[in-house]
C-alpha cells in the first residue's frame, strides 16, 4: 500500500513538472545579446527550453527547468528534496570518490587545492584549471632577463625585470632572437629572425580516463613563448586489458581499439570514431606509458549544440617500466620519461 502511494506521488510530481515545463518554454525566445560571464570551472549550458545560455548551477545550489544543473560534471537537478516542486537541488550521480593528499571528495564535487587551481571530482577522476594566467614573457632589449616573483600577499606570481642574468633562469635560456646588425638589413617579421625552441610534452595528468598535458613554444609567426596543451588518454578507465596478456608474457604494451569508438570531453562527445592504440599493463608491478605519439586535432560537438576543436594524443608505441606515475593525483604525478617521435599531424 505504501509503495502505491509513493509510486502515485512520483507520477503527480512529474506531471506538475511537465506542466511547468511547457508553461515556460510556451514563449518565444528572448535571450540577452551576450552570452553571461561564467566563473572559473562553472559551464555554459543551455537552459531546459533548448533557448538561452546560462551558467549551470554547481553542486548543493538551488536549480530549476530554465536553471539547469552542470551535466558537464554529471550533476541532476533532485525536485524531491523541497517542497516546491518547481525549486530543486544540484546533487551528483553516484560515482567514485577522489583522493587528493588525503582529502576525499565527493564525485561532482568542486573544490581549490591551492589558490593556483580550480578542480572537479568526476567519478574518481580529479580535472584543474587554472586560475593564474600561464603566458610566459618573451626576452626584449627593455628587459632582457624577465622573471617572475612572489608577491606577499597576492596568490599569483608577478613579472619583473632583472637587467643582470640570474642563474639557471628559463627565460635566458629561452633567448629567441638572434642579433643582427643594422647595416644594410631591411627590416624583417619575428619570425624571420626566430630560433625556434620547444620543451617536451610533459606526463598526461591521469593514468586512465581523459587528461591534459602541455609543452612551452615560440613556434608562431610572433616567435612568443607560449604554452601549449593537449588532451590524452593512456587508456580507458575500467579496462580489463590483463585478459590481452599473451600466455608466457607479462605485460601487454600498446593493445589497440578494436570498435571504434568517440572521445568524450565534459560531455562533449567527438564527432568522428576513432580506434586508437592505448598503453597496456603488466602483471609484475611494471606500468606501461607512451613512448613514441603523433598529436592532432579532434572536433567535438556538445549537446547544446556547439562545437570545438582540441588537440589529441594518439599514442604510437608505450614502453614498459618501473618507473611509474602516482595513481589518481595530477599534482604529485611529475614524472618526466622522454617521448621520442612526437609530431603534429592533422587527421
Amino acid at each position: 500500500m505504501a509503495g502505491t502511494v509513493f509510486t502515485r506521488s512520483c507520477i503527480v510530481l512529474c506531471l506538475l513538472i511537465h506542466m511547468a515545463m511547457c508553461q515556460e518554454c510556451s514563449q518565444p525566445c528572448d535571450c540577452p545579446a551576450e552570452s553571461p560571464l561564467c566563473p572559473v570551472g562553472t559551464s555554459l549550458v543551455l537552459d531546459g527550453c533548448s533557448c538561452c545560455k546560462v551558467c549551470a548551477r554547481q553542486a548543493g545550489e538551488p536549480c530549476s527547468f530554465l536553471e539547469p544543473c552542470d551535466h558537464h560534471k554529471d550533476l541532476y537537478c533532485d525536485y524531491g528534496v523541497l517542497s516546491d516542486t518547481e525549486t530543486g537541488i544540484c546533487m551528483a550521480q553516484e560515482g567514485q570518490t577522489c583522493d587528493l593528499g588525503g582529502v576525499i571528495y565527493r564525485s561532482g564535487e568542486t573544490f581549490q587545492p591551492s589558490c593556483k587551481h580550480q578542480c572537479v571530482c568526476m567519478n574518481g577522476e580529479i580535472g584543474c584549471v587554472p586560475t593564474c594566467a600561464n603566458n610566459i614573457r618573451l626576452p626584449s632589449p627593455d628587459c632582457p632577463y624577465p622573471r617572475r616573483v612572489q608577491i606577499p600577499g597576492k596568490c599569483c606570481e608577478e613579472w619583473v625585470c632583472d637587467q643582470i642574468p640570474q642563474e639557471d633562469t628559463f627565460q635566458s635560456a629561452m633567448a629567441a632572437y638572434r642579433e643582427i646588425t643594422d647595416q644594410g638589413v631591411q627590416s624583417e617579421s619575428a619570425r624571420d629572425n626566430c630560433i625556434v625552441q620547444t620543451t617536451e610534452w610533459s606526463e598526461c595528468s591521469a593514468t586512465c580516463g581523459m587528461g591534459v598535458s602541455s609543452r612551452v613554444t615560440n613556434d608562431n609567426e610572433q616567435c612568443q613563448l607560449e604554452r601549449q596543451t593537449r588532451m590524452c588518454m593512456i587508456r580507458p578507465c575500467h579496462a580489463e586489458l590483463e585478459k590481452d596478456i599473451k600466455r608466457g608474457k607479462k605485460c601487454v604494451r600498446t593493445p589497440k581499439s578494436q570498435r571504434g569508438m568517440r572521445f568524450e570531453l565534459s560531455g562533449c562527445h567527438s564527432i568522428r570514431l576513432y580506434k586508437p592504440k592505448f598503453c597496456g599493463v603488466c602483471t609484475d608491478g611494471r606500468c606501461c606509458t607512451p613512448h613514441a605519439t603523433v598529436t592532432a586535432e579532434v572536433e567535438f560537438r556538445c549537446p547544446e549544440g556547439d562545437t570545438f576543436r582540441k588537440r589529441m594524443m594518439f599514442i604510437k608505441t608505450c614502453s614498459c617500466h618501473h618507473d611509474c606515475p602516482r595513481e589518481n593525483d595530477i599534482f604529485l604525478a611529475s614524472n618526466s620519461r622522454r617521448m621520442i617521435g612526437d609530431y603534429d599531424n592533422d587527421m
